[in-house]
């Protein structure tokens, strides 16, 4: 089936009307439906956020399609809520988000020029601080993100105001600085000061995802790949210990090791995943 083309644009229009209609008889007639409030979806809508993330990871496609019905249901249970208490409906939530796209993209609906996808970048970041009235660059930053990826977006949008490292090789020097105060904070192998060893583990963490970005890597990635690497070896790790006939806590460290070198050199068939799906 071709799915990229204009002739499958009323299909998709009956998909959504059909997703507005169930989910309007299922708000009237089903009890826990509604109960709802936005307060009780808001953990929900998070984990199946993540779910869809994970999918992604995996490169699971029929499940990646699954996972964004479910975000897709959330969305619009919010947006019907709202419409409930005369607030806004879907309508207002789709045609405000066209208009911002619009006005965000004066490149290709205006006659603004630009070189390449930083100046794009530089525009987006200029242009969402006008129309929120932030004091600061930063005030688009949500609190709640996990301190990694909130360290990448204030990075970014630090850079979009212009303050920014010039050069690498000046960003890798600041890494080095952060590792040296770091490790000031041991002697003998022992913390001397907990609290300035983890300030100073956290300059020297901010230092590496500045580092990261300048080469181009997502950092949030990175450690996913690390995780999920870690995940398949020591399962591997477990399965062997167990078709020995021993227990993990009966092997020696060196023992443990034997098994995590032979894990290093198996190929990794997919993205691992910690679910239990």
């Amino acid at each position: 089936m071709e799915y990229n083309t204009p002739s499958r644009r009323p299909a998709q229009l009956a998909a959504f009307g059909r997703l507005l209609d169930v989910l309007d008889r299922l708000r009237a007639e089903c009890p826990w439906d509604r109960k709802q409030t936005m307060q009780t979806l808001r953990h929900l809508t998070i984990e199946e956020t993540y779910e869809l993330a994970d999918a992604i990871l995996r490169e699971d496609l029929p499940d990646v399609q699954k996972e964004l019905g479910d975000v897709m249901l959330h969305l619009t249970f919010y947006a019907k809520i709202a419409s409930e208490q005369g607030r806004f409906d879907i309508a207002d939530v789709l045609n405000a988000q066209c208009d911002k796209l619009i006005h965000r993209h004066p490149h290709i609906y205006g006659d603004v020029q630009v070189a390449d996808e930083e100046d794009v970048k530089r525009n987006w970041e200029q242009l969402k601080l006008k129309e929120k009235g932030n004091d600061s660059v930063l005030g688009g930053v949500p609190v709640s993100l996990p301190a990694l990826v909130k360290a990448m977006r204030i990075q970014e949008k630090a850079r979009g105001a212009g303050f920014d490292w010039e050069e690498k090789a000046q960003v890798w020097a600041k890494v080095q600085e952060e590792l040296a105060e770091f490790g000031a904070e041991f002697r003998d192998g022992d913390v001397v000061d907990p609290a300035r060893a983890a300030a100073e583990f956290g300059d020297l963490l901010f230092s590496l995802v500045n580092f990261a970005r300048f080469a181009g890597i997502n950092p949030e990635e990175a450690l996913e790949q690390t995780n999920r690497k870690f995940i398949h070896r020591f399962r591997y790790l477990e399965t062997e210990v167990t078709r020995s006939g021993r227990a993990l806590a009966d092997l020696t460290l060196a023992e443990m090791d034997q098994y995590w070198n032979a894990a290093k050199h198996l190929p990794v068939t997919g993205p691992e995943s910690n679910s239990t799906k």
